[in-house]
Order: structure tokens, then sequence, then C-alpha cells
């Protein structure tokens, strides 16, 4: 099972990373595979929130359904995938550093990226996405003082 892990300094509070992170309509301002995300239902977020949303991955267009299963304001938000090419579970765990937060970013793909393009091979998904991880953070990194 292929797993990403990144991590990123952000120079703001962890309340407001945590907050930013956890709203799936913010994805598409720092993620640049997300094409547009959205809250099924209600606010508040919280443990058992769906989201849904599309991402575009190396040419690859595909639609997903994700569930909060782990809600833990300001520390920790994880999502699990519950209609998706790619079946994945995602956790930001966010840790306070000197003035701002140390965001980590953990990508667990159930059944290998790889599967939904065909004839690439996991490890070289795996890489693709593990450059554009780090790009996306960066993006995060960037856009949240600005806000």
């Amino acid at each position: 099972m292929p797993t990403i892990h990144e991590s990123v300094f952000v120079p703001v509070p962890p309340e407001k990373v945590f907050d930013f992170i956890s709203d799936p309509a913010n994805s598409p301002l720092y993620q640049a595979a997300v094409t547009y995300a959205e809250l099924d239902g209600d606010l508040p977020i919280g443990v058992g929130s769906l989201f849904s949303g599309r991402n575009k991955i190396l040419g690859v267009t595909f639609d997903w359904a994700v569930e909060v299963i782990e809600y833990d304001r300001p520390t920790r938000l994880t999502i699990r995938s519950t209609e998706s090419q790619i079946p994945f579970t995602s956790t930001y765990a966010l840790a306070p550093e000197g003035d701002g937060t140390r965001v980590g970013y953990t990508l667990d793909a159930v059944e290998g990226l790889g599967g939904a393009f065909g004839t690439l091979g996991d490890a070289i998904v795996t890489k693709t996405y593990t450059h554009q991880v780090r790009t996306d953070l960066a993006t995060l990194a960037e856009l949240l003082p600005a806000l």
C-alpha cells in the first residue's frame, strides 16, 4: 500500500490552519489536483461529515466522496474515501511549532495509486503525487498568512 507523508511549517496558529483545511471549499485553493470540493450536508463539520469533489491527476479526472472519520480541532483531521477510483485515507496532523504550525499530511492509498491510471505503475504515480503534495503544502504555507 503506497503511503505518502510530507510536512510543512505554516506561520499561523494551528486553529487557523485547521479551520482552513477542514473546509472542503478551500481545497482547490491549495491542492492543484482538486478542481472542486464541497460539504455534502450541514455545518458544523465533524466526524461523519461527508465531502465530495473532483480531482485531475496526470490527465485523469475522477470524482470522489469522503467521510470525516477523525476530527480533533485543532490537531487532527482524517478523511476516508467512500467513493473513488483510488480508495484512500488522508490525515492532517497539526502541532504548534514556534510562532506557527507544523502541518503533517499522510495519504494511504488502500489499493495502490496506479490502479486508476492503467499501465502506469504505483511507483511512478506515487513519485508524481508526492511531488504534488509537497507543492500543495508549500502553497498552503504561502497562502494562509495572507488570509
